[in-house]
């Protein structure tokens, strides 16, 4: 794994585990002498863990981290990422999570964002407690928000594979337990 001339990682699926994750170019940096917070970016990989075990508490398993944590960028702010789960169950699967983490951080909800100093953008109450947004993703669910570069909306399947500004395509991680 190796960052492209644009500081991204290469289009494709980048399958880690957690161990692997905290052993890879993402948190021990490239190695060239760029300046790189590898203790920051293992503080975000360990917060990620305990949100990943509570997904995989409830048996979530497709789950995917993007955003500036998975470029070539020495301090990221933040872990985005999205797990697959099925609509149906969106109701149930926060309660269930819910039940597994002692302040009901999961939820996304657009009244439970908090402004944090320093951010223009509110927070959801998951990163608040761990720094890590992670979204649910299903086909037939509600929109991103976000859009591709002629205005289309798009899920975060696609979104999280290119660059919100130039639109250029990017790979991402999967975790795997």
């Amino acid at each position: 794994m190796e960052f492209n001339e644009f500081g991204l990682l290469p289009p494709g699926d980048y399958i880690l585990t957690i161990p692997g994750l905290k052993e890879s170019l993402l948190v021990k940096g490239p190695g060239n002498g760029t300046p790189w917070d590898s203790k920051w970016r293992l503080y975000l990989v360990e917060q990620l863990e305990k949100m990943v075990q509570q997904l995989w508490n409830v048996g979530i398993t497709e789950i995917y981290i993007d955003g500036s944590f998975v470029e070539n960028k020495a301090h990221p702010n933040d872990i985005d990422g999205y797990f697959e789960c099925d609509v149906r169950d969106l109701e149930t699967l926060i309660r269930e999570l819910n039940i597994g983490e002692p302040d009901k951080i999961w939820t996304w909800d657009s009244r439970s964002r908090r402004p944090y100093r320093g951010y223009t953008k509110k927070q959801l109450p998951m990163w608040h407690k761990y720094r890590i947004e992670l979204y649910p993703h299903y086909i037939f669910g509600p929109e991103t928000g976000i859009l591709d570069q002629h205005g289309n909306p798009l899920l975060f399947s696609s979104a999280f594979r290119q660059t919100r500004d130039t639109f250029k395509p990017k790979g991402i991680v999967k975790i795997v337990k």
